[in-house]
């Protein structure tokens, strides 16, 4: 990758941003500055939705769906459009990636890959299986036809957060579109602009006007009235259990609409003795809760290892952390960028002061750095001595700070890793198949890595249990947040 180019991108002026509503851009009832945690400048302006707005996608969604200009067009024709949708955000793939950058910190190295690159892939993937998804057909006595035949839901509600917002965007986006519904999407108010320049691009692609519309503004305001909207038949989101919370409630008290939420989580790393390699281990324990300066759902944020080896396994990560570059993230040689928001830093940074009263020890960070540009940074800071009890030890930090514990065997390891009233990914490192069977078995989460942490792919669900939330991200499974089931049953 060309730094240059990154450079002139990121010179570049940014339009202020505007609601999509039936395939025109609008105004909203306010606006907000949006500041780029890279220097703590104001980078443009973005609408803010009250409700009437939000009323106005949600019915413009609605009689799109209703009038079939892409719930009835046949899968072949949705097909098309997104994967023309796809090839588009490939041809602007590093001007969407600069774009997030700005808006919300992401190393640029890293955004490349996790933000256009997974967006384009997971739009081509869900456009291949739109004429792969077929009805069922009973099994019956000889006089009656039972047919079991999957239908778009209507108009699905789409909140998502600030950490990656075009790959998480995707995964909800591309199946609500390929399986013909209409979609109301929610951007985070500290990371919209690369949905919008998005959902401009779905214009250009041919998806209908009306089937993709984008409110953005605060939660409080526009998350609820969408959340609210009887129009919209389904809501997905992610982001934080408190809001989920909220959205649950908001359901039961407007049309009972369908939630599926994926809530986070505070995922165990777990290290024995016997990992192949402990050095290879030490370094993707290091990516796995650094890269994005921790701001990764599926982060291993706590990390246990095997006594026998704690305190050497310790010594090694902190020599790899401490030469983690971090800095500008529009840099390409910057591997932990900027936090999202001064609220999100000095979040972080009180939960290191929690760590440090209740008896944990500070091996390497703690502090905000480089506060002289004006942005969000911190230091990677890894934290030992962490019991369960301890609030760094059961809550999601959401930024570049890790909890260690030592344990002495296998059971306790187990015993560790599901303390927690999470469970969305964990990590295991271990040269036994056999142990790793037992602890892919018993850990309670949605996805367990076995000797690597994170790259799994759109081929395989994103799911949480516990209060990680309910539903699938990625792969054909998630197909089914956006279908209904209905029987034709036929006296022949």
């Amino acid at each position: 990758m060309d730094q240059a180019l990154i450079d002139r991108l990121a010179a570049a002026p940014v339009a202020a941003g505007r609601l999509l509503i039936e395939g025109e851009w609008v105004e909203g009832a306010g606006e907000s500055p949006v500041l780029s945690p890279i220097d703590g400048r104001q980078l443009t302006t973005l609408a803010s939705a009250g409700p009437e707005d939000v009323a106005r996608a949600c019915a413009s969604a609605r009689a799109a769906f209703e009038d079939g200009r892409w719930s009835r067009l046949a899968p072949s024709a949705r097909k098309a459009v997104l994967h023309r949708l796809a090839d588009l955000i490939d041809k602007h793939a590093v001007e969407l990636a600069v774009l997030g950058v700005r808006d919300n910190g992401t190393e640029i190295s890293m955004a490349l890959k996790a933000e256009p690159g997974s967006a384009a892939g997971t739009f081509r993937y869900y456009a291949e299986a739109i004429d792969k998804v077929y009805g069922e057909v009973a099994p019956t006595a000889p006089n009656v036809l039972g047919l079991i035949h999957r239908e778009p839901v209507g108009v699905v509600g789409a909140i998502v957060p600030w950490n990656f917002p075009l790959m998480i965007g995707a995964w909800k986006i591309a199946p609500a579109l390929a399986m013909g519904n209409s979609v109301v999407l929610k951007p985070a108010e500290t990371a919209s602009l690369s949905l919008l320049r998005l959902a401009a691009l779905a214009l250009e692609a041919g998806v209908p006007p009306g089937v993709f519309n984008v409110v953005t503004g605060p939660g409080r305001v526009t998350g609820e009235a969408l959340a609210l909207a009887p129009e919209v038949d389904v809501l997905v989101f992610t982001g934080s259990g408190a809001t989920g919370r909220r959205l649950l409630q908001y359901s039961a008290q407007s049309n009972l609409k369908r939630c599926y939420l994926e809530l986070g989580g505070k995922s165990p790393n777990v290290v024995f003795a016997d990992a192949p390699d402990l050095s290879a281990a030490a370094k993707a324990a290091a990516t796995a809760i650094f890269r994005n300066a921790g701001q990764v759902c599926v982060a291993g944020s706590r990390l246990l290892v095997e006594a026998s080896v704690h305190d050497a396994f310790v010594a090694e990560l902190a020599t790899v952390t401490r030469k983690m570059a971090v800095g500008n993230p529009l840099r390409l040689e910057t591997q932990v960028g900027a936090v999202n928001s001064l609220v999100q830093l000095e979040a972080n940074l009180g939960f290191v002061a929690d760590a440090t009263r209740e008896g944990g020890e500070i091996v390497t960070g703690g502090t905000r750095a480089l506060q002289e540009t004006g942005g969000y940074y911190m230091d990677p800071t890894i934290v030992t001595g962490v019991r369960p009890e301890h609030r760094l030890y059961r809550e999601e930090v959401f930024g570049p700070v890790l909890a260690v514990a030592p344990f002495a065997d296998e059971a306790e390891a187990l015993r560790l890793a599901n303390a927690s009233d999470f469970g969305l990914a964990a990590g295991v490192w271990t040269n036994s198949l056999s142990r790793a069977h037992r602890m892919v078995r018993g850990i309670r989460a949605g996805v367990v890595h076995v000797n690597t942490y994170g790259g799994a792919d759109v081929t395989v669900p994103l799911s949480g249990v516990k209060q990680s939330g309910n539903g699938a991200d990625k792969s054909l499974h998630a197909l089914e947040k956006y279908t209904d089931l209905k029987t034709a049953w036929i006296q022949l």
